[in-house]
């Protein structure tokens, strides 16, 4: 079997700092420190971290008094960091910083008077996060369909921000949508969408051509794994999402001579490493690694003292 490898996969330079964050939190004021949500979203970090002494929770009631709380990699609203300051909580922010700069012009285009559009997934913490920075009229859209409803309080005056964990082909055909009804509307500078995600999903455009079925290793509530599944499959290959090597089905592989891997932006490369280990149980494995990005970006790890 020849098992080809996509460039690049795993962390980005996001979950690298947010878990360097936690990390840091527990050798400076011993544990327990708080989490409130995953950190990131994927089940074995979460794990690894828990055993280091790390509680997640989903509610800010739920941390004790004086405690350390860590705010994950998706962000939360003005009204979580007001709240936490009125429970008496020493709060560290391990926000990624590209979706910190969302945050940023989702305040910045209200203050001008703009409505804005939030392009993502309802319910998902960095959507929910996002909004939370809102100051005047926010909008969520997660299909085109719901653009004809919407409206807004100036047509010339609407401005959108997309979460970061998109593909490009999921923003496609709302944008168009959106243009159609408000041609003046804002854009960002540069896409929202984050550097990491772009890489990863067309490294698998790429890789899905080459091999006849594809693992994605992530957790399930992972969106940026779940699209990285979907950008596999629009190749017209099969592709799953796989936590961990054993829900592995043998009856995938009936077949198949070539097998692509990529990982998610919040999967360890140890658990790609598994996956290659469980493929050897059933024979030969040749494994190469594609061309690809080389990613370079790191974000620096604050200096706190709380």
């Amino acid at each position: 079997m020849q098992v080809m490898l996509a460039q690049p996969r795993g962390f980005c330079a996001g979950v690298n700092r947010a878990i360097a964050i936690v990390n840091k939190a527990l050798e400076r004021y011993g544990a327990p420190v708080y989490v409130l949500h995953e950190i990131v979203h994927n089940t074995h970090v979460i794990a690894e971290l828990t055993t280091k002494g790390a509680v997640f929770v989903e509610k800010l009631e739920d941390i004790p008094t004086s405690s350390i709380a860590i705010f994950s990699a998706h962000g939360v609203s003005m009204a979580i960091q007001e709240k936490a300051r009125s429970l008496d909580l020493r709060t560290i922010d391990a926000t990624c910083p590209l979706v910190s700069m969302v945050h940023r012009r989702v305040t910045r285009l209200n203050r001008l008077g703009y409505d804005v559009i939030v392009i993502g997934h309802k319910g998902h913490p960095e959507v929910e996060g996002t909004c939370g920075h809102a100051v005047g009229a926010v909008h969520v859209l997660s299909r085109p369909d719901e653009v004809s409803s919407l409206q807004v309080n100036d047509r010339t005056k609407v401005g959108y921000v997309t979460q970061t964990t998109l593909s490009l082909d999921d923003t496609k055909d709302i944008l168009e949508a959106l243009y159609q009804k408000f041609p003046e509307m804002t854009a960002p500078e540069r896409t929202d969408i984050c550097y990491a995600t772009t890489n990863r999903q067309e490294a698998v455009r790429k890789l899905a051509k080459q091999v006849d079925m594809v693992f994605v290793v992530g957790s399930k509530n992972s969106s940026n794994s779940n699209r990285l599944r979907e950008v596999a499959q629009q190749e017209g290959i099969p592709a799953y999402l796989i936590d961990q090597a054993d829900e592995i089905n043998p009856d995938w592989l009936i077949n198949v001579e070539h097998v692509g891997i990529t990982a998610g932006a919040s999967a360890p490369e140890h658990l790609v490493g598994q996956v290659i280990d469980w493929l050897q149980k059933f024979g030969s494995v040749t494994v190469t690694e594609m061309q690809g990005k080389v990613e370079t970006i790191a974000f620096q790890i604050p200096d706190f003292n709380v």
